[in-house]
């Protein structure tokens, strides 16, 4: 975004969707008009995005209803939506990018047409293994990330990432999704679908600069309040990430919560025994990758049961699950914090957002 719309987008301002439909690599409509909708994203979950759309059944003369026709822009046999959110900027409009959607399901009722919508690792959570994946001896973590999502979605790596390759013997039968995961968890990395539609894979981290500055402000529509309830549920203070060498000899590397702030830290009151928890890798063949793995779920674990705030605010269409940001309010003043999970209104109303305490 330009910082002129940064600015436009911290108050009331005018906003407009635009949407077009791709077939097979190919544009097949634009201009979708989207008279409401709502575009969900939970870090949490296997496929973090979800959009539902209500579309006019006519409009402009174009026939919006997909009915019985395959090759229809709203129909649900391979079709993917890119969603524009637009800002109103001096009298024009510029367009910030949500991303690409699979439509999963479409249908009419009376004047309007209704979409469901789910991001791209849909196509990879759905698409199961037929026989066994088994990486070869030239294969590495990298390699077999991208055999099992290629060419659904193009794989990018970051080049801070060090690539190494896998012990023989591996192999997944089913769950394609599944076996992506254990890849990453092994590996000490996370996947997110970029808005550009690539799959990102990148190392787990859990700081980072904020891209937003989001104050408790009533006046502005701007609320800050921390989430109702807490739990120990799923809460550890240590990590013990297990592998074996290529004699059979087991290893293991350790990652506790030594972080000061941390409810859940290690030595400290929320318990004074270790509170672990396991995690086993046929991929992981040294200690070193045993404690690098090990360090990577702890971080993944914090996103479940760390402390998390609610945020209502004027819609933000540049924010995504995962952008840092720095929060005032609910008591904390310049607090970093990430995204986890968030709500986006395609129509005029209130963006909701979970974001965790770093």
């Amino acid at each position: 975004m330009s910082t002129t719309a940064l600015s436009v987008v911290q108050g009331s301002y005018t906003m407009a969707m635009r949407a077009e439909s791709w077939l097979d690599g190919q544009l097949i409509a634009d201009g979708i008009p989207i008279a409401d909708g709502t575009e969900s994203r939970d870090r949490s979950l296997a496929v973090p995005e979800q959009i539902s759309l209500t579309i006019p059944r006519r409009a402009a003369g174009i026939d919006w209803d997909p009915g019985t026709d395959p090759a229809h822009p709203l129909a649900a046999y391979g079709q993917q939506l890119r969603i524009d959110y637009g800002v109103d900027v001096g009298g024009q409009f510029e367009w910030i990018n949500r991303g690409w959607f699979l439509i999963t399901e479409s249908s009419s009722d009376g004047d309007t047409v209704s979409v469901s919508a789910q991001g791209l690792l849909t196509l990879i959570d759905e698409a199961k293994l037929i026989s066994p994946f088994q990486p070869s001896s030239t294969d590495t973590l990298g390699t077999i990330i991208r055999g099992l999502v290629e060419p659904a979605i193009t794989v990018q790596i970051d080049g801070t990432l060090t690539d190494r390759s896998v012990p023989l013997g591996l192999t997944w039968d089913t769950d394609r999704l599944g076996a992506v995961t254990e890849v990453l968890d092994a590996w000490g990395a996370e996947a997110s679908v970029t808005a550009d539609g690539y799959l990102y894979v990148a190392p787990v981290t859990d700081v980072g600069a904020p891209v937003q500055v989001i104050t408790d402000d009533r006046d502005t529509g701007t609320v800050v309040r921390w989430q109702g309830s807490t739990s120990r549920d799923g809460a550890f203070n240590v990590v013990v990430a297990q592998g074996e060498d290529g004699v059979g000899n087991v290893l293991q590397g350790v990652a506790y919560d030594d972080a000061g702030t941390s409810p859940f830290r290690y030595s400290g009151p929320f318990s004074p025994f270790p509170v672990p928890y396991t995690y086993q890798s046929s991929l992981l063949t040294t200690v070193d990758q045993c404690r690098t793995a090990a360090a990577a779920q702890l971080k993944l674990l914090r996103r479940q049961a760390f402390r998390k705030l609610n945020v209502t605010m004027v819609p933000h269409p540049g924010l995504v699950t995962g952008d840092f940001v720095s929060i005032t309010g609910a008591g904390l003043t310049e607090t970093l914090a990430v995204i986890e999970s968030m709500s986006l209104p395609y129509s005029p109303g209130e963006m909701n957002l979970t974001v965790r305490v770093v």
